[in-house]
């Protein structure tokens, strides 16, 4: 099993990288979020998951431990692949997706290509557990679904509105003042 490779990036393609690792050139699979991380020439520490089939080798990255493990649990549900794992972690950090998941959000894992109502359930049901209970925390997963939606009404890619929401800060509460902060971080960076 290989923990994590750390070296150079030679190459950033559309859905991997290939990371240069004591002259070996490894090829990492890695979801859109965290491959925009990485750029040619850096240099890079990726915690991967070896996956193997019958007819092939296959290693995922992640940038931290945390979604490599999380990433390990979406795939320990029946019917849940690699790459439809992979898929869920563009949605939104792998910590909201917990609070979805343990609040029964469907809304987030229906998003992603390949994902029906009915596997959404079944990831709910067998992961809810692991996840622990939400309280709070799906008043605060709803306010941040309603931000989202608000921004992307604006014209704002689900994927630049996430990375605003990232650096909201957290004692920054309630659905109009999380869109405001998340309108000055956007228009900070030119986008929209």
């Amino acid at each position: 099993m290989i923990g994590y490779l750390s070296g150079k990036v030679i190459l950033r393609g559309e859905k991997h990288l290939v990371l240069d690792v004591g002259g070996v050139g490894y090829r990492v699979t890695l979801n859109s979020e965290t491959l925009r991380k990485f750029s040619e020439g850096a240099d890079a520490k990726i915690w991967t998951h070896l996956q193997q089939r019958e007819d092939t080798i296959e290693l995922y990255g992640f940038f931290t431990p945390d979604e490599l493990e999380f990433f390990e649990t979406l795939i320990s549900v029946s019917g849940v692949g690699p790459r439809t794992a992979l898929g869920i972690l563009n949605v939104a950090p792998a910590d909201t997706l917990k609070r979805a998941i343990s609040s029964g959000e469907l809304a987030y894992l229906t998003k992603v290509s390949g994902i029906g109502r009915k596997t959404a359930e079944k990831i709910m049901i067998e992961l809810r557990e692991k996840f622990g209970k939400a309280t709070m925390e799906g008043v605060e997963l709803k306010e941040e679904q309603d931000v989202l939606e608000a921004l992307e009404s604006l014209g704002y890619s689900a994927r630049d509105v996430r990375e605003a929401l990232r650096k909201i800060p957290d004692e920054i509460k309630g659905t109009s003042k999380r869109v405001k902060e998340a309108l000055k971080i956007l228009g900070g960076n030119g986008n929209g």
